[in-house]
């Protein structure tokens, strides 16, 4: 089974006209994505975008911890866990290199969750490696995603 996802980028130099060097575009966008509000998008403040905005970084970030938590709260229905509160506080390391290219070297995401059951906080623990698997973000990537997951009652 295969699904379709389309998001339609628009920039043009007349919006970014602030931008007084010819050296440097202004790297401020927009990305629409059919029927859902308009995303403003920047690079990040390090590679001279405007730090109000979301960058890719960002949201390459924001989709692994948010498909994360969705893969996640899926397997502990499965196994009969019950969470009554998910949190994360992700973080992701970029490398770049001296040609200007770079990547993603890790992820690491901090689930707190807490549950109803006490019998079931080792599962509910080891269920984030079965999230892991099943997360669509997760497995296009070619960086590892680490968890240092808690779980209380």
């Amino acid at each position: 089974m295969k699904h379709l996802f389309k998001a339609q980028l628009n920039w043009t130099s007349k919006q970014n006209q602030k931008e007084s060097s010819k050296r440097f575009y202004s790297k401020s966008h927009q990305i629409q994505i059919e029927g859902k509000p308009i995303i403003d998008v920047s690079a990040a403040k390090a590679f001279k975008g405007d730090p109000e905005l979301y960058n890719p970084e960002d949201l390459l970030l924001s989709s692994l911890v948010s498909c994360h938590m969705m893969s996640y709260l899926y397997v502990c229905s499965q196994n009969g866990i019950e969470v009554i509160n998910y949190s994360d506080s992700a973080e992701a390391t970029l490398e770049v290199n001296p040609d200007g290219s770079g990547r993603f070297i890790e992820v690491r995401l901090h689930p707190k969750v807490t549950i109803t059951d006490s019998s079931k906080i080792e599962l509910a623990l080891e269920l984030h490696h079965k999230a892991n698997q099943l997360c669509f973000i997760a497995n296009s990537c070619n960086f590892p995603v680490l968890h240092e997951a808690s779980c209380e009652v």
